[in-house]
């Protein structure tokens, strides 16, 4: 029966209706697909108009079921659950009543789907994947006939696919995933092949594999540009939960909020919620409570107002993380262990049992926090064993919660085993990272872990025995980074392409500022190709092979009549543990601050120092500053309450820093002037670093372009290294300096240089063509064994979290060179040019020229010292002894 008119349409009115809806329809879905969902709205609104509310057409059943089945999904994205649930059972109904066929079986396995698809974004996941699961036979029975629809079926198994990787199944999320794939290739879908190759990339971060993870996300974001734009801001939410898994807090940061006004637009709250919550992970990880708790608040609230109530609790627990971070620094939060243990059963009820393990051990810290230790214990007892793919975060957070507890018990074996199995979780996970920044940004998951363990054996520290302990944990917590043999690098054109464009887009902007003209737009382009460069490093191969920590004992084995210095300052004070003559003793330094702050302002005074051009009076303003500084860090550091001299002697010192006391020059000492430092991330990369062999490849020499007429070291050098490389002038391309450094013996490089302290692989050497990247340099297959850097800061480190250093020096010896000699301050150029002649000398062995005669002797002075046999840092010491003031080069390494 019909309702709505005196007598029925004919045959040739209907037929036109069931079109027109149809029509508008298919308009609907092509608006919704390309991210306008409030204009599929109005247009499916105009197709119900057009069509009776009953009818005894099954054509006109059908459409009505259709429109209401597209109206259900999109008004649940963008308003709420209930709302989308009403249209989506009205169309069930109209479907259930249709007659027996292929038309009927096609249109129940789509308001299956649907529906499913609806349940799923609310979080409702086992409703979601039962329903998928009835659908998917309806849809395959129905593809034999006209009724048969592949793009649906696509989406079902693709649906299906990603809620299977959402509940912790990835063997069975990737079979659907693949059985997609296969239909889209079959009949032409390209954009869900896309997504499901996105999908792919959650089963990979899903299982541990974030270079792969980023790889599938990398290439769905490529397909998205092309094909449906609107798509790429839903893909960069995952981007950022797998670069959260690696550590980089800032990566995340920069994708999301990106992401985050596109979505705004495009009000999928569902989609901008779920990029709220992953921007406050971001933040919390990166320190910045008020914004992670600001975002973790937005999200919920829109969790809420859409009905996506096991959403909602995960918003609640990132907040609640905020709070309790807040809390456990002594802060006042809201929250509480009640709270926590609450959240955790409203969690566990959703079926979120990570998440629901993670609230209570929130609760076993805040217990222990107010002393609580019975109810931490208890709290404890309901948090399971991490499953197979359970996050890096959560283990290392469960390792945490057992140790702090040992600990609150007067347990400390118990609480340094479960921090050394923790270490050899995380270290695992590192293990399969890919891209150096990659392999650095992971120590955060064990920051605070690594602070309790070095805490432990520093409190108990009495003994020679306990200040080797003290040794061997800090080996084990510090720069892992450098304890990887770097594996070849796979070829990529892409990267190699994207590199040789960033390295144009800099040299641009560096003659557009020179010149005065605007630079907004390479600017841009300059940051969107490094995320493009940092993107392809970061899955184009893995880093490295690992080594295992060097152990105390063979340590002391390589230094012989050296001696070794590894600062600490887990806590408040600072503490080094020396090793010289084999043995090993702990000094306790006092408060680490003061010395801290001491090296800060010695580097700004330095950096102040630096120009060649500086007047007079401020050279001598600045110099009595620095003089202060330093004074004061020798007293500190080597003073009657420091490192006793009787205990390193006139020995060889290997320096392990610790925060800003990277940035220490340390032959600026007076205790350590003229006296051969080496310094290293990590005693475990000196000694990787000793074991490289003293190659003989060839000697090279570069110079950049624009460098002052004063600084003609390399002059000089070609008469200590007659049959040196040269590279000079048009000669000095990234491309042929690459070329000759790679199995070189020696590289020597006179060229202007920039730290990026925001990110150190795009620390760069300026060349004829533009600048030389640290990301290119830390791939070398055959890396020089000694490379000297006359430039100003590339010694410099961006410090990450866990005690990382990374930097254009650092990945050099990270990629397998045995010294790099460069400068950790800003350096004037006639500085350079002297300490590098001199250094080049000394090398050499051939006689130091009256220096304020050839103000280009110091750096060839060091070249022939080494070049005759003396060591490299005992060449250093001696060329920077002569003003050491104005020649901050340290040699990181061994020397």
């Amino acid at each position: 029966m019909i309702v709505g008119g005196a007598e029925a349409p004919g045959r040739d009115s209907v037929q036109a209706t069931v079109m027109a809806a149809a029509e508008q329809r298919r308009r609907a879905v092509a608006a919704a697909s390309a991210g306008r969902p409030a204009e599929a709205i109005k247009i499916l609104q105009r197709a119900l108009q057009l069509l009776p509310v009953a009818s005894d057409s099954a054509e006109v059943v059908a459409v009505r079921a259709r429109v209401l089945l597209s109206l259900g999904w999109v008004q649940a994205e963008t308003g709420t659950l209930a709302d989308g649930l009403v249209h989506l059972g009205t169309a069930r109904d109209l479907v259930t009543a249709l007659p027996d066929g292929p038309d009927r079986l096609a249109l129940l396995g789509f308001a299956d789907q649907q529906h499913a698809l609806v349940l799923v974004r609310a979080g409702r996941t086992p409703e979601g994947i039962e329903l998928f699961s009835r659908a998917i036979p309806l849809l395959e029975q129905a593809l034999g006939s006209t009724a048969g629809d592949p793009e649906m079926l696509a989406r079902a198994f693709l649906n299906r696919g990603t809620t299977y990787t959402l509940v912790g199944r990835p063997g069975p999320a990737e079979t659907d995933l693949r059985r997609c794939i296969e239909l889209c290739t079959a009949h032409e879908l390209p954009i869900i092949k896309a997504k499901a190759i996105s999908t792919l990339g959650d089963i990979a971060l899903l299982v541990g594999d974030v270079p792969d993870a980023l790889a599938h996300f990398s290439e769905a974001v490529h397909l998205f540009r092309r094909l449906a734009p609107h798509l790429v801001a839903r893909t960069q939410i995952d981007q950022g939960r797998a670069l959260l898994t690696a550590g980089l807090a800032e990566e995340a940061a920069r994708l999301l909020d990106e992401a985050l006004p596109v979505l705004r637009d495009q009000r999928i709250s569902q989609d901008l919620a779920e990029a709220e919550v992953t921007r406050a992970a971001a933040a919390l990880l990166a320190g910045d409570r008020a914004m992670a708790k600001q975002a973790a608040g937005s999200a919920h609230r829109r969790f809420v107002r859409r009905g996506s109530m096991a959403w909602a609790e995960v918003a609640a627990l990132t907040k609640l993380r905020t709070e309790a971070d807040a809390a456990l620094a002594g802060l006042a939060t809201t929250a509480t262990i009640k709270k926590a243990a609450a959240l955790a059963e409203r969690l566990a009820n959703a079926g979120l049992t990570d998440e629901a393990a993670m609230a209570r051990m929130l609760g076993v810290r805040l217990a222990l926090r107010r002393g609580s230790v019975d109810v931490a214990e208890k709290l404890l007892s309901q948090v399971p064993a991490p499953g197979k793919i359970a996050p890096i975060d959560h283990r290392m957070m469960l390792r945490l919660c057992r140790a702090e507890l040992a600990v609150a018990r007067g347990q400390t074996r118990t609480a340094l085993t479960q921090a050394k199995t923790g270490f050899d979780e995380l270290g695992a996970a590192r293990d399969r990272m890919g891209g150096l920044d990659l392999v650095c940004g992971t120590a955060v998951h064990g920051l605070e872990l690594a602070r309790l363990a070095v805490g432990l054996v520093l409190d108990g520290a009495r003994t020679d025995a306990d200040a080797r302990r003290l040794l061997a944990w800090q080996e084990r917590t510090r720069a892992q980074v450098y304890r990887y043999e770097p594996m070849p690098a796979i070829d990529d054109p892409e990267l190699a392409s994207r590199v040789a464009e960033l390295r144009t887009v800099l040299r641009t902007m560096q003659q557009a500022r020179v010149e005065r003209r605007p630079i907004e737009h390479l600017e841009q382009r300059s940051v969107s190709l490094q995320r493009e460069v940092n993107r392809l490093g970061w899955h184009t191969s893995p880093w490295g092979k690992p080594r295992p920590v060097s152990s105390p004992e063979e340590v002391i084995e390589h230094l012989g009549d050296r001696a070794l210095i590894s600062f600490s300052g887990p806590e408040k004070d600072l503490a080094a543990v020396v090793v010289a003559g084999g043995r090993t003793k702990l000094v306790r330094l006092g408060a680490k601050d003061a010395v801290l702050e001491t090296a800060r302002q010695l580097h700004a005074d330095l950096d102040a120092l630096a120009p060649d051009e500086l007047i007079a009076p401020l050279v001598t303003a600045v110099s009595q500053s620095a003089r202060r500084r330093i004074d004061k860090l020798d007293d500190l550091l080597f003073g009657p309450d420091g490192i006793p001299a009787d205990l390193i002697k006139d020995r060889e010192l290997v320096v392990v820093p610790f925060g800003e006391l990277y940035s220490v020059p340390w032959e600026t000492l007076p205790s350590l002037r003229g006296r051969a430092v080496s310094v290293a991330p990590s005693a475990t990369a000196w000694v990787s670093a000793d074991e490289v062999p003293q190659n003989g490849g060839p000697v090279v020499l570069v110079r950049g372009p624009d460098l002052p007429t004063a600084a003609t070291e390399l002059d000089q050098l070609r008469e200590v290294y007659p049959d040196a490389i040269v590279l000079d002038g048009e000669k000095a391309t990234a491309e042929a300096v690459l070329s000759a450094m790679d199995g070189a013996k020696l590289v020597h490089i006179a060229a202007h240089g920039t730290h990026e302290a925001a990110n150190a692989m795009f620390s760069r050497l300026e060349l004829y063509d533009g600048g030389l990247l640290a990301h290119e340099v830390a791939r070398l297959a055959h890396p020089p064994a000694h490379i000297v850097l006359a430039a100003c800061e590339l010694a410099l480190s961006h410090i990450r979290p866990g005690d990382e250093p990374l930097g254009f020096a650092g990945a050099m010896l990270a990629s397998g060179s045995r010294t790099v000699v460069a400068a950790v301050n800003r350096v004037g150029h006639r500085s350079a040019a002297l300490t590098m002649t001199d250094y080049h000398r000394r090398l050499a062995n051939k006689p130091v020229a009256d220096l304020a005669a050839d103000l280009a002797e110091t750096m060839t002075d060091y070249h022939r010292k080494v070049a005759s046999g003396m060591s490299p840092a005992r060449a250093l010491a001696e060329a920077t002894a002569q003003d050491p003031l104005r020649r901050p080069f340290i040699l990181l390494g061994a020397g």
